[in-house]
């Protein structure tokens, strides 16, 4: 859809930005025609702007799960017609949900242009690096669930202020079970989204859980709740799921290395050594993460000129 056509659709009929806030905050589901109905009632408030650019990216994340339904049913992995109306419900339903419960990056590019707003001039939000450890105000998310597909998206700046944050006690960590840095490095980037999605506790502080570690019965620590996507058989279900918190990044890095070294799941991983691409095939063959893709995801961010331009001259030293 042109951009000249969001435009006009939100445009067309008068009202107040109040009554927008409110009634666009009603459309949680696909099948909701009134409250996307309602977006045309103040056509200029930041509410309405913002609804119409969650609706754009619900509509790029449905094409996109519509294709790779396509592409399993070119493969031979076909379905009967009542079993594709249903998928394609599905779809449309989780497409919307991530759009308004996760930051992709696509709804603030339609915001910022909707809103006259420079795509070009507009900053990146700052990483903010406290005495006590890594603060990252924001979406909330979970990036073993594979619900941060951008998790590599981050910009040179924020992605070198969070390596600076978190290297020295991976690297210790890394050193203790006998592993490459690199490959928690790689893990930490991708849970966090470069330090940007964490889950938050009660009073609003980030988790600072670097390796999405849930808080399971026998956890008697803090807590963050946050909304997440896990994979069942290759299905993708939301779920609102504890994780543990923690009060610095040492904290978090060391429980996850004791997690490692304390675990037979993870002996595989913990035996990679100095491979940092043998320890993520290892993890992600441990099933620490539902993601059919994880490992997929390591990988990209991994060989990344993102996080290679983080580093810097410190890879020499890894």
């Amino acid at each position: 859809m042109p951009l000249q056509s969001l435009n006009a659709a939100t445009s067309s009929v008068p009202g107040t930005a109040a009554a927008t806030a409110a009634s666009t905050s009603a459309a949680t589901t696909y099948t909701d025609l009134n409250g996307l109905a309602a977006l045309k009632n103040a056509p200029s408030s930041p509410a309405a702007i913002r609804a119409v650019s969650q609706q754009v990216e619900a509509l790029f994340l449905q094409m996109m799960l519509k294709s790779m339904r396509d592409a399993s049913a070119a493969a031979g992995e076909t379905d009967s017609n009542e079993t594709g109306m249903y998928q394609d419900m599905f779809d449309k339903q989780v497409a919307l949900t991530l759009s308004k419960r996760q930051d992709l990056g696509i709804a603030r590019l339609f915001e910022r242009q909707l809103g006259g707003k420079d795509l070009q001039t507009a900053p990146a939000a700052p990483l903010t690096l406290p005495k006590t450890g890594l603060a990252a105000p924001g979406a909330q998310g979970d990036g073993r669930s594979g619900a941060n597909p951008t998790a590599d998206s981050a910009t040179a700046e924020h992605a070198a202020q969070f390596v600076s944050a978190v290297l020295p006690t991976i690297r210790r960590a890394a050193q203790s079970l006998g592993v490459n840095p690199l490959g928690l490095l790689a893990q930490a980037a991708l849970e966090t989204g470069w330090g940007k999605r964490m889950a938050h506790t009660a009073d609003g502080s980030p988790s600072l859980n670097m390796f999405g570690i849930k808080a399971d019965d026998g956890w008697n620590g803090a807590r963050a709740v946050a909304d997440t996507v896990e994979f069942s058989g290759g299905v993708a279900t939301q779920r609102r799921t504890a994780f543990r918190a923690y009060g610095s990044i040492e904290e978090s890095v060391s429980d996850f290395a004791n997690l490692l070294g304390n675990s037979p799941r993870y002996r595989e991983a913990v035996a990679a050594g100095g491979s940092a691409q043998a320890y993520i095939h290892g993890i992600a063959k441990s099933g620490y993460a539902t993601d059919p893709e994880y490992g997929n995801k390591l990988n990209q961010i991994l060989n990344s000129s993102t996080l290679r331009a983080a580093l810097g001259a410190r890879v020499t030293a890894l």
